[in-house]
């Protein structure tokens, strides 16, 4: 496909990147703890580490790896931890051992937990205490010999790290028992590793960085592949596109998204981190009024998120007293991002949200749109620098703009391929365009447009239905929190379409809903079928899971 730049794209912003710029995440984590050793790059309940602190720690868990663990390059080490201090500190010490970093969910089951360490192999994991008793339960059945288990207060200095992790085990009763008889903690990891100095591993562009685990485009938990150069492609494709409002060494970015989510980890962990900025790492983001009583008290400049979040928060009555003045940009991704929430929220903090779009399989970021004030509501804005898109219909050929088809995304951020599944690999790569799943459509100006997933499109009387569309009617709707739509079979139609929705105001009413659908929705949009709800199914970032509920609806 010949590449053409549209005239929306950015001022200032390259249209392509070199990804020669460095040859490993690694060295740019070096290189910024050097740059930027004064500064905080991490803080967390009131406690820091600056780059410097980073520097040394991420050395000494390096070590340990190495020289205890007795690790060698290549090998596996699972992360399974919320957002605290030591989240950082095991990541970027485990890449500078050169080994690859799993990525995995603390609110993971044992059953999860034993598929993602027995797919990917991993000989270590870092483990937060609260689920100590899962890995219990598997361990025997998995590949893993040195186990790390840390406390969620454990960086947080004393007394108050021996205060918050006696509340939580003690008070909240959050940690259930466990027997792990030759873990480590992660002082002693830390006491260990500082006995010896780490060996530089020289990591290339070709070597994996990251296995992260999705559902992917089809089929069941993969592990997406990503390598050296797929990361530091993303960061700096990242980095260049925040060029027009960010300056080095002065921003201070919202961690609530976990780091162990592709999203957080590259926006956050990575390309924000070439710019030396100061992540505010939030632990628990479900508890909103905790989080607003931390953005009261923090200047913060860049606020990365996604829609249920910022929706949540703008519901909260203390919202108010946030002082946004400081802020320069917002960030979705994740999810869509619903209109009505951008709107509500350019109102209440008058900055925008720009919207971005990619997956996991595109480290994750694939288009965004521009900072600077030409983005457009609604799109997902413009390829990044250096990456193509299109869209393709079922034979595969290249539809014009304004017709609606699979995006299909080309660009060195695109995974080398699912870990040991070259089948699964084969159905999702095609010539180096990875075929996302998505339907959509460019417009005009070089913009896409998601229409929805294809695997959660509704078939009503031979029409597409798709649920973003229902959604963001529905959310408009003043006495409506969230909504979230699915297909429901039918004799008729082969499928009708339901709505779940979780009511601001009690008082609405299934009658109240179909009525205001019939006045903003054509015929077959139209739900057939309202369900209220105290709250809907999620997933740990907040995306609202549709299949679990078109699951429910097959089970009945």
């Amino acid at each position: 496909m010949e590449k053409i730049w549209f005239n929306a794209y950015p001022k200032g912003v390259s249209h392509e990147i070199d990804t020669s710029t460095y040859s490993s995440v690694v060295e740019l984590f070096e290189e910024s703890c050097a740059k930027f050793k004064d500064r905080a790059a991490f803080t967390n309940m009131g406690s820091e580490l600056s780059f410097e602190d980073l520097n040394y720690m991420t050395a000494d868990f390096a070590s340990f790896l190495q020289n205890v663990a007795g690790l060698k390059k290549g090998d596996r080490v699972a992360i399974q931890l919320p957002n605290v201090l030591q989240y950082p500190v095991a990541l970027y010490g485990a890449l500078r051992a050169g080994l690859v970093v799993v990525n995995t969910n603390p609110l993971y089951t044992a059953r999860e937990m034993k598929h993602q360490l027995k797919d990917s192999g991993a000989k270590a994991i870092v483990i937060f205490a609260n689920s100590a008793h899962h890995l219990e339960e598997i361990i025997d059945e998995t590949d893993v010999e040195t186990v790390v288990v840390t406390q969620v207060g454990d960086l947080l200095g004393f007394p108050k790290s021996l205060l918050v992790n006696s509340v939580v085990k003690y008070v909240k009763k959050m940690v259930p028992s466990y027997k792990l008889p030759k873990a480590y903690s992660f002082y002693q990891a830390l006491d260990l590793g500082s006995e010896k100095s780490f060996t530089p591993v020289k990591t290339s562009h070709e070597d994996t960085c990251f296995l992260q685990y999705t559902g992917g485009t089809t089929g069941v938990s993969k592990g997406t592949d990503l390598t050296h150069r797929n990361i530091v492609a993303n960061l700096l494709q990242v980095a260049e596109w925040k060029k027009p409002l960010l300056k080095y060494g002065e921003e201070v970015a919202i961690l609530a998204l976990p780091l162990y989510h592709i999203f957080s980890l590259t926006v956050n962990g990575l390309s924000l981190l070439r710019y030396g900025a100061t992540n505010v790492m939030i632990t628990n983001p479900r508890d909103i009024p905790g989080f607003i009583k931390t953005l009261r008290k923090t200047r913060f400049t860049v606020f990365p998120g996604l829609n249920t979040l910022f929706n949540a928060l703008m519901h909260h009555e203390d919202f108010q007293k946030i002082d946004f003045s400081n802020l320069k940009i917002s960030v979705a991704g994740g999810m869509a991002l619903q209109e009505p929430v951008a709107r509500k929220w350019v109102e209440l903090t008058k900055t925008p949200i720009v919207e971005g779009y990619g997956l996991t399989e595109t480290s994750p970021v694939a288009c965004c749109n521009p900072i600077d004030g030409t983005d457009k509501v609604g799109t997902v804005g413009l390829p990044l620098p250096s990456t193509e898109v299109a869209t393709w219909d079922e034979d595969g050929k290249e539809l014009p703009q304004g017709e609606t088809g699979e995006i299909v995304i080309k660009g060195p951020q695109v995974m080398r391929g699912y870990w040991n599944r070259p089948e699964e690999t084969d159905k999702v790569l095609v010539n180096g365009w990875l075929k996302t799943g998505d339907i959509g459509f460019c417009d005009s100006q070089g913009f896409f447009k998601i229409v929805d997933r294809k695997k959660d499109m509704i078939l009503v009387s031979g029409f597409n239905v798709y649920p973003n569309e229902i959604e963001n009617v529905l959310v408009d709707h003043p006495k409506i929190l969230e909504a979230a739509a699915v297909g429901v079979p039918d004799e008729r139609s082969t499928e009708v379409v339901k709505v779940f929705i979780v009511a601001k105001d009690k008082s609405l009413t299934k009658e109240e809903v179909i009525k205001y659908c019939k006045e903003q929705l054509t015929g077959y949009k139209i739900p057939k079928y309202v369900e209220f709800r105290d709250e809907l199914p999620k997933t740990n970032v907040g995306k609202i899971l549709r299949r679990s509920l078109r699951d429910e609806e097959i089970k009945k």
